[in-house]
């Protein structure tokens, strides 16, 4: 997740018209991402996302892009066009306009100390940033422009997009308040500047209940504000992004103890891919909780620091102190989607392959890893499946792994035929892991899939992978194995289920 200093463009500033000449110059100079990152001296990922229209380029970009491929004009008329041609729609509007490029106007807002924390407990993680702002420019600053935005796939911005466009980030969650000062006396007003599902701009005024207090040319002070995101919005990496100059930037992370868990730290530049942190990230345990800290001055302009974390397994993710955590409470906090989820009672979206071949590699790329992190929090000696929906994920995809590890891939898949024999055996769900059922399943099914590239294939599965299928299948129409249950049969406690690490006998 990346706040405030992320680089998506705003609302209205497309990125369109430049992105699309610049791919179409590049290629008609018959240059790779590669030899063109090259001739510029940026870094290919740096390029790649602004070809992709992911990341807003610079004026500097534009003028080494221009040189590195002879350009004649046509450049600097679509980047006019994505992201100059705005006109303001009112004085306020101006005023704002004035006001972001008077802050982001190198040396004009300095920041002398940033301390960025991030602090995760039951289920929600509650984001802090403190600022000490000196303003060496000409004009006092009466107001601050931070953004929000959240990511849970962050190199997957279209999967990304789908997962919020269906549950978007809301102001009631990310509860935002602003301060000034180091004692939180003084509350700062906001307006927001601009509301996407997941992307939040917001001016912080130098100005609330007590007074206006601007920040005068040469002059110095304190801001902080802090906002809560749900962990479903949430990805296992924070990022912060140098866009003014800093001279001391320090990152903060705050997880229970209990955690079994590690943190790493990338460094990224316009000139360089991703690297390790020059220095390593400290890590301590304080008061029941796991502390990660890294600190370090004079980070330059333009650059990113971004931790990224690995949850293997808390045996007490949730809960009171001592108290073990239910089954469904250890699966939500893995990322799984509940059974009171609307997600789960829906008919799943199907892919259109070849053409979404991308969106289903992914999709089945974060299943496996989702099926990982759950097996190892619980042993599943009948074999184990997942369906995207029970990651939040509205389509048709779904993994199988067997009892051998084979792993089956489903796309779009849809039983066709079942046998007549049936088979009455305990299923558990991962949505609702404290209990199980009796469900009668075919002994055997026959399943239309979808492949990678569009065409259709017809598979057998029998006994014990049938049934995994044959759920998971139910979950992608809406359907819980409780719908299958027969009349007046009774779910039970996964306590008094005996079948825990025994296969069924079929």
């Amino acid at each position: 997740m990346a706040d405030d200093l992320g680089s998506q463009p705003d609302e209205g500033e497309s990125t369109g018209a430049f992105s699309r000449a610049f791919s179409d110059i590049r290629q008609r100079r018959g240059l790779s991402r590669n030899a063109l990152a090259k001739l510029m001296n940026y870094s290919r990922s740096y390029v790649s996302k602004v070809e992709s229209g992911a990341e807003r380029p610079s004026r500097n970009f534009l003028n080494s892009a221009e040189r590195a491929m002879n350009d004649n004009g046509t450049l600097r008329r679509a980047y006019a066009e994505s992201f100059d041609s705005r006109t303001p729609s009112s004085a306020d509007d101006l005023h704002l306009r004035e006001a972001a490029e008077m802050v982001t106007d190198d040396g004009t807002i300095q920041v002398l100390r940033e301390e960025s924390a991030l602090h995760y407990d039951n289920r929600v993680y509650r984001l802090n940033q403190r600022r000490l702002l000196r303003n060496n420019g000409t004009r006092p600053i009466d107001r601050y422009l931070i953004r929000i935005a959240v990511g849970k796939f962050p190199d997957d911005p279209k999967l990304c997009d789908l997962l919020y466009a269906q549950n978007p980030v809301t102001w009631d969650e990310l509860n935002l308040q602003a301060w000034h000062g180091t004692e939180r006396t003084k509350p700062m007003r906001w307006a927001v500047h601009h509301d996407k599902p997941d992307f939040k701009e917001v001016w912080l005024r130098f100005g609330g209940e007590n007074g206006h207090f601007p920040l005068y040319p040469g002059e110095s002070g304190w801001i902080e504000y802090e906002y809560t995101v749900d962990e479903q919005h949430w990805g296992d990496w924070y990022q912060r992004t140098i866009r003014l100059p800093t001279r001391h930037l320090s990152i903060r992370l705050d997880f229970p103890a209990a955690f079994d868990m590690t943190a790493w730290g990338l460094y990224t530049s316009m000139w360089n891919d991703a690297m390790p942190f020059a220095t390593p990230i400290q890590s301590s345990t304080e008061n029941g909780r796991q502390i990660y800290t890294w600190a370090t001055d004079n980070p330059p302009v333009g650059s990113r620091y971004r931790v990224e974390w690995k949850v293997v397994y808390s045996p007490h993710p949730v809960g009171e102190p001592g108290q073990s955590a239910r089954p469904s409470q250890n699966m939500k906090a893995l990322g799984i989607r509940q059974r009171d989820d609307d997600i789960l009672r829906r008919r799943a979206r199907e892919f259109e392959l070849p053409l979404e071949r991308n969106d289903a590699e992914r999709t089945i790329s974060e299943l496996r890893s989702a099926l990982n992190r759950v097996t190892l929090a619980h042993v599943f000696a009948k074999g184990s499946s997942i369906s995207a929906q029970q990651i939040g994920v509205d389509r048709a995809a779904a993994i199988v792994r067997s009892v051998e590890g084979e792993m089956i891939e489903l796309l779009n898949p849809r039983i066709i035929r079942s046998s007549d024999q049936i088979d009455e055996q305990y299923e558990g769900c991962l949505s609702f892991f404290d209990v199980r059922g009796v469900v009668p399943r075919a002994l055997h099914v026959e399943v239309v899939h979808t492949n990678l590239d569009g065409t259709h294939r017809i598979t057998v599965f029998e006994r014990a992978v049938a049934r995994l299928v044959a759920h998971e299948v139910d979950h992608l129409n809406g359907l819980l194995y409780t719908d299958r249950m027969a009349g007046g049969t009774q779910l039970i406690p996964v306590e008094q289920y005996d079948g825990i690490g025994k296969k069924w006998e079929i």
